[in-house]
């Protein structure tokens, strides 16, 4: 089948994020009159809404209600750390914890991700690392030792937040917040698949207090402070 303005906006959106996948979408011609769009996304921005009018006439629109979105079966934990520099320490008095399982750390920036990688290794935790200046199979690689269960510990930005689809994830550490409230649900959403339950742990600054309560206030959820027995949750 060849592809359609339909399917490669899907594409632009799916691999994509925020404003630069609504670009994506905004260059894309129009499709032919006689086809059917669908438009699928756990979260849909309004200026993503807004576009589709271009792909679609009259469309039926399901929307879920924010407060509806947050997901069910995933426990949300914050810890305190007041500083930067005590997050690590922070994950690796966690990380027996994190081995149990499998689990995904998720950071802001790609250089974090190398540098974090480094400094877990460097006191002899094993972590696997992927991010978006890797080439493709190198990446491919590294996720199939992920969902094959060969590594545990994955390290990742939120490039990778929609594409991680492992069944057997049940951790989620923000070990930074993410920048966006959206992007909180795609991130904490690789634990807890197929009805499974899940944790998600955020670690929180004093810088990211604000985003925590912003994510709290957009979710109409509360993040309960991590309590001691976090073992016992998985």
């Amino acid at each position: 089948m060849e592809p359609t303005a339909a399917t490669a906006a899907a594409a632009a959106y799916g691999n994509r994020r925020g404003s630069a996948a609504v670009k994506d979408l905004r260059h894309l011609p129009a499709p032919p009159t006689k086809i059917q769009v669908g438009v699928f996304s756990a979260t849909m921005p309004p200026e993503a809404l807004e576009i589709t009018r271009k792909f679609m006439s009259k469309p039926v629109r399901i929307l879920v209600k924010r407060d509806e979105l947050t997901l069910e079966g995933i426990k949300q934990f914050y810890v305190n750390v007041e500083k930067e520099e005590w997050k690590l320490e922070t994950l690796c008095d966690l990380y027996e914890t994190l081995a149990i399982t499998q689990s995904v750390i998720f950071v802001n920036t790609r250089r974090k991700v190398d540098w974090l990688t480094d400094k877990m290794r460097g006191r002899d935790h094993t972590v696997s690392a992927t991010h978006g200046d890797m080439d493709q199979n190198t990446r491919d690689i590294i996720m199939r030792e992920f969902r094959s269960g060969s590594s545990r510990v994955l390290i990742t930005t939120d490039l990778l937040a929609r594409g991680i689809d492992v069944q057997q994830v049940s951790l989620v550490i923000n070990y930074d917040l993410p920048t966006q409230p959206e992007n909180y649900l795609h991130r904490i959403g690789r634990s807890g698949r197929f009805g499974r339950k899940g944790v998600a742990i955020n670690f929180v600054t004093k810088d990211d207090e604000r985003m925590l309560f912003d994510i709290q206030k957009f979710y109409n959820v509360v993040v309960e402070e991590l309590p001691s027995n976090v073992a016992d949750l998985l």
